[in-house]
């Protein structure tokens, strides 16, 4: 089993920064795909990032791309989105996820979620 525990998470003004931490306790944590979804208020839950069990390979989706970086360090069973230039609109709770099948966008290709984190982005 895996259990994620996500972190980081807070209020910032348009164009700052967050960077987002999700702690795994699950072995062999090196071995799972790993991403990073969002939910806004009354939306479903969207894709952001993903990463495969090497860090090799990274993918997102366009809203955030050149403005959010996913990256993991396999030897403290950590995964991290780091968020640049944010915007009122990147406002949701964020979800780490992991699956032990290839990485993939679909929310429904991952079998481990932690509870998530808020991030709210002031105009």
């Amino acid at each position: 089993q895996v259990q994620l525990v996500e972190s980081g998470g807070g209020l910032v003004q348009a164009g700052g920064s967050l960077r987002l931490s999700c702690a795994s306790s699950g072995r062999p944590f090196s071995s799972y795909s790993m991403a990073w979804f969002r939910q806004a208020p009354g939306k479903e839950r969207e894709f952001v990032a993903a990463i495969t069990w090497g860090g090799g390979r990274s993918y997102y989706a366009d809203a955030v791309k050149g403005r959010f970086t996913i990256s993991r360090d396999n030897a403290e069973n950590m995964v991290y989105l780091q968020m640049d230039s944010l915007k009122p609109e990147d406002t949701a709770v964020y979800h780490c996820a992991g699956t032990r099948s290839p990485v993939t966008g679909a929310e429904n290709g991952y079998q481990y979620w932690g509870q998530g984190t808020q991030v709210t982005v002031s105009s």
